[in-house]
């Protein structure tokens, strides 16, 4: 399965609402499983003309679902180790993969010339090193010169794809794509839902969500920012549209050593983990794929550059900052109409 410690990260941005009241011409149907370390759950409303089509074959469209998800493991899984992705991490330079493994990894390459080296999916021997991959926590801080030898084998600068074929200049470099590949595996289910004639629905994969169309009754997906504090657990509600949306924050996964906090967010500059005040960042894009690793992104980049990053590429981010004991908002003017706002 796709990094285990990440499952939760999805999980702290979003909520979603339907409405219990619909339309008796349309139909609600939920679709529920298992998928990369988390859940997944498609909402679908079907029209008239297509309930006939998938009342029988509930059963037919999970399987399909299902066989989708289980290429995408196949592919970019890095606890698989016949994946492609695990392949390519024992190989000592090359290897041709399938174009959608080539794609994402694309992506990956493109987010990292912009975001100046902040996205870096070749971050997973610091992650481990940290106590935040499979490896348990550490039973000291790292020191200075641990980090650094371990700094010798990241950087996305060693890594290059020419086609379908992915290549590095030094064998130990290991990729990880579970910053990214949860969003895409989000954006081949709703397409596959399009291509069947499915318009109006909901694809959650362990709260990285896709939205198309509307609920019954002709309303829009209603969906939550999570308030990342005790108590009332809605920082805002938002309304999407025909979008994705991805949260990272680093307020849940994380540990404590001698009185300090280590989030699960590691700068790949530093080697060390985030230590800013940017507690939570909420990306809406067309993208799953990409909402997803911008989240990650600027997670890293912080609540200053990461602010700046946004508003020069037009993103619609909102950011929760601490300062104190309050959480203040920054909101792109790209993400602002999306909110809905406080009676």
């Amino acid at each position: 399965m796709i990094n285990q410690i990440t499952k939760w990260l999805a999980l702290i941005g979003l909520a979603f609402f339907i409405s219990s009241c619909s339309q008796p011409e349309q139909k609600i149907v939920i679709l529920e499983g298992s998928t990369m370390g988390t859940y997944y759950r498609v909402t679908m409303v079907l029209d008239p003309a297509l309930q006939k089509d998938v009342d029988h074959t509930d059963t037919q469209l999970q399987t399909e679902i299902d066989k989708k998800l289980e290429l995408v493991n196949d592919q970019m899984s890095t606890y698989r180790p016949d994946s492609e992705l695990s392949r390519f991490n024992k190989a000592q330079a090359s290897l041709t993969v399938s174009p959608e493994t080539a794609y994402v990894v694309q992506a990956s390459l493109t987010l990292f010339e912009q975001s100046q080296g902040a996205f870096d999916v070749t971050v997973g021997p610091l992650v481990n090193l940290w106590g935040f991959g499979p490896d348990k926590k550490p039973t000291k801080v790292p020191s200075t010169e641990v980090i650094q030898s371990r700094q010798k084998f990241v950087g996305s600068q060693y890594l290059s794809i020419r086609g379908n074929t992915l290549y590095k200049t030094i064998p130990e470099l290991y990729v990880d794509l579970s910053s990214i590949a949860k969003g895409y595996g989000v954006d081949v289910v709703a397409e596959y839902l399009q291509e069947i004639g499915i318009n109006n629905y909901l694809v959650d994969i362990g709260g990285e969500l896709r939205a198309k169309g509307k609920k019954p009754g002709n309303k829009q997906w209603t969906l939550a920012i999570e308030r990342p504090s005790a108590g009332q657990n809605v920082q805002r509600l938002i309304q999407v549209g025909d979008n994705s949306i991805a949260t990272s924050g680093d307020y849940r996964n994380y540990y404590e050593y001698d009185g300090i906090r280590y989030s699960h967010t590691i700068d790949p500059k530093t080697g060390k983990p985030i230590n800013h005040k940017l507690v939570s960042v909420t990306v809406i894009h067309e993208s799953s794929m990409m909402a997803d690793a911008l989240a990650t992104a600027i997670t890293v980049l912080g609540p200053e550059d990461g602010f700046v990053f946004a508003e020069k590429n037009n993103l619609a981010v909102f950011l929760i900052v601490k300062q104190g004991d309050e959480f203040v908002e920054h909101v792109s003017a790209e993400f602002k109409p999306y909110l809905i706002e406080e009676k």
